[in-house]
């Protein structure tokens, strides 16, 4: 019998299936979270169990007739709804629709699968064995294009799941954008090369792990981050997850303790993240708009944090007297200024995480043109640990010494974000457009040299976090920054920077 609704019973009823979602999710969230910080090596499986029951019943409640019903009455009345009722409903539609297309037994199987496989990527990664890791890395891309050619058949199945972390990105967008950045960073990189490099001393020590963590305290009081709804734990590869949604933010981080730079920067990096995903309204919490628009543009903050404000002059003057409290031997006879010219430096590298503005971006088109050829067919997974050591000695000129250095050290292909590593190059260099914009009302390295990252923050607030997913990246932009996106801003941010550096 044909359900009967009224405008407001339905958007009722609209608001408990979120609350609803959002509460499976949380515990989804909650168990992916344990997995990767404090759980037992051998919990996976168990894990595994919880997560595919868990998968199940969210699938079963997303894509029911009754859900889809409700949905589509919703989409009927659209012109009675808010901006924000549209929304969710035209998201919901979208994802119901998607997810319809796919079996129910595949979908339970790959949540299955990427919870098995992110815990062998762990130990391949420690072994430094990508055969131990291949057959599930194989699994994984062979099951993500599978579902991109259920979703749309008619669609090239990598433009698919580009898309599905910016929306609207395809190849050929990314082809140019790429082409762009490598015409102007490898000149620039081999100048960089032919003089004398700087000194990055300043950042080898002995640093132990209690006085890294009193730092990460410090940094995320400094960046402004509500430790009441913000925690942070460690973890083999950073990242940052909302439970539940933006009143329950988790950060991690990995501590080296002959390095302090390495969690430093991390931690400011998933910081921007939870800044973005803590920001937005509070009216926006247990819905489908709490959180980031897109991948590119929560990149945009992370990577805005970490390195136009993190890896600024101005901020590493502002944090070195606490640098000298925490580490007061290693810190001896080094300067502010010293601890600048280290952490820009710029040279070729194996670790992405670790990689320089300047580099960091090389590191991310190697990894799209590996994902883009495996989909295209002229690429196995077998074959990926030699052809990543290739293009790194292409690319970046460094030999890779084994898989740990190289193909394993990204956790993303083990959770399945296959097309996701676009997102972090594209995300700096919407940050220094968002700069550019931002610097017209605000005193920006002025406020970072005193450590008051309020009106930069408010100003991120007001423009970006505050508005969650409510609109797409295009129009966020367009919001923003009253013109179109510009590679150039990113460009000359970097050639300003580095010519300023090394010449």
């Amino acid at each position: 019998m044909e359900k009967t609704y009224t405008l407001d019973k339905a958007l009722e009823e609209l608001k408990e299936l979120q609350l609803k979602l959002a509460a499976y999710e949380h515990a989804a969230g909650l168990l992916q979270y344990d997995g990767a910080t404090t759980a037992p090596s051998e919990t996976a499986d168990n894990r595994a169990v919880s997560l595919s029951v868990l998968s199940g019943e969210i699938y079963r409640l997303s894509t029911s007739d009754e859900t889809a019903d409700l949905l589509e009455y919703l989409d009927s009345v659209k012109e009675s709804l808010s901006e924000k009722e549209k929304r969710i409903v035209y998201l919901m539609l979208k994802d119901i629709r998607n997810m319809k297309k796919i079996p129910i037994d595949e979908y339970i199987a790959y949540e299955e699968l990427v919870v098995k496989a992110d815990a062998v990527w762990h130990k391949a990664k420690e072994a430094s064995d990508f055969e131990m890791f291949r057959p599930y890395l194989e699994k994984i891309f062979e099951t993500t294009k599978r579902f991109a050619l259920y979703i749309e058949p008619d669609k090239d199945p990598y433009d698919h799941c580009l898309s599905d972390y910016e929306e609207g990105l395809t190849k050929k967008t990314l082809d140019v954008f790429f082409e762009k950045l490598r015409s102007e960073i490898v000149p620039l990189l081999k100048k960089i090369s032919a003089v004398p490099q700087v000194d990055d001393s300043i950042r080898f020590g002995n640093f132990p792990e209690d006085k890294q963590e009193e730092l990460s305290y410090y940094l995320m009081e400094t960046m402004g981050l509500d430790l009441s709804h913000v925690g942070l734990s460690t973890t083999e590869h950073p990242f940052t997850t909302s439970l539940g949604s933006h009143l329950d933010e988790r950060i991690t981080t990995h501590y080296f303790t002959d390095d302090f730079v390495c969690s430093m920067y991390s931690v400011i990096h998933e910081g921007g993240h939870a800044l973005y995903d803590t920001g937005s309204d509070d009216d926006l919490a247990y819905t489908v708009l709490d959180g980031g628009t897109s991948m590119s543009i929560h990149e945009s903050q992370s990577r805005f944090y970490e390195n136009i404000i993190g890896r600024s002059e101005e901020f590493c003057t502002f944090i070195f007297p606490k640098l000298c409290e925490l580490f007061q031997k290693e810190m001896e006879g080094k300067t502010a200024h010293d601890l600048y010219i280290a952490v820009n430096k710029a040279q070729p590298s194996l670790i992405r995480t670790e990689a320089d503005e300047l580099t960091y971006s090389l590191h991310v088109m190697i990894r799209y043109e590996l994902e883009k050829r495996i989909f295209s067919g002229e690429l196995e997974v077998k074959d990926l640990p030699k052809e990543w050591n290739r293009l790194y000695k292409e690319y970046l000129g460094v030999d890779v010494p084994d898989d740990k250095h190289g193909v394993l050290q990204d956790s993303h292909w083990s959770g399945g974000l296959v097309g996701y590593f676009p997102s972090y190059a594209l995300g700096n260099a919407y940050g220094a457009q968002f700069l550019a914009k931002m610097e017209k009302t605000v005193d920006v390295f002025g406020c970072i040299a005193k450590g008051d990252f309020k009106p930069i923050n408010d100003w991120n607030r007001e423009n970006i976090w505050k508005h969650g997913s409510l609109y797409t990246p295009a129009r966020l932009l367009d919001r923003v920054l009253g013109e179109e996106f510009d590679t150039d801003y990113y460009i000359q941010y970097l050639k300003n920077k580095y010519n300023k550096i090394y010449f």
